[in-house]
């Protein structure tokens, strides 16, 4: 995995996007919204290795918040002025919700940052989690974790097409149905991407 993001570097520009595939097939006004003025923001895409091999560590955001309430995601968030760049907000966020010091995690590459429709230009940092990092989740960002298998992620038998309304157009969307969780939006187009550039390695 190490050599595979070896090329990687950290974009010069994190508001330098890649739209979602398919997008010309998504309702006017959603591309409108990935077009408009962006802020950055970090997630960490954080491999764990298990008896059964890699797994890839997401969160299930807390009900109560703002932006993508209920929803699976990567631990991360919105750059802070004080964040020296996108890979510090997302090893920053990544211990403020998960536990996990950024001590614990080895970063070894980057995806191309994409859009989300709520206004950021998210830069996944792909990190190996260290062993002994425990989880000690901030309750009032994240109900609970769970983790997606690489090899579940891998096959692409896995990938459910799913038809979703937004201001009465419908279209179909990518998503993961694994073991009674359901990744989708920006997260699931994050682990595509993610999927894509080890395919293609």
């Amino acid at each position: 995995m190490r050599t595979l993001f070896a090329g990687t570097s950290l974009p010069d520009d994190p508001l330098d996007v890649v739209m979602p595939p398919g997008l010309k097939r998504w309702p006017h006004a959603m591309r409108e919204q990935l077009a408009g003025p962006l802020r950055p923001a970090g997630v960490l895409v954080p491999l764990i290795q298990g008896a059964d091999g890699l797994s890839i560590l997401l969160t299930q955001r807390a009900a109560h918040l703002k932006v993508h309430a209920a929803q699976a995601s990567f631990p991360g968030g919105r750059m802070e002025a004080h964040d020296r760049d996108v890979r510090a907000t997302a090893l920053r966020e990544t211990h403020e919700e998960v536990g996990v010091a950024p001590e614990q995690v080895e970063v070894i590459g980057y995806l191309r940052s994409m859009p989300t429709i709520t206004g950021f230009a998210v830069t996944p940092v792909v990190g190996l989690v260290s062993d002994e990092a425990q989880l000690v989740l901030d309750r009032t960002e994240v109900d609970y974790t769970f983790e997606l298998p690489l090899d579940f992620l891998l096959d692409e038998g896995n990938d459910q097409l799913i038809d979703r309304e937004w201001e009465g157009r419908r279209f179909r969307l990518k998503e993961f149905h694994y073991d009674g969780e359901r990744v989708w939006g920006v997260t699931a187009y994050m682990l595509l991407a993610f999927r894509e550039y080890l395919l293609n390695q």
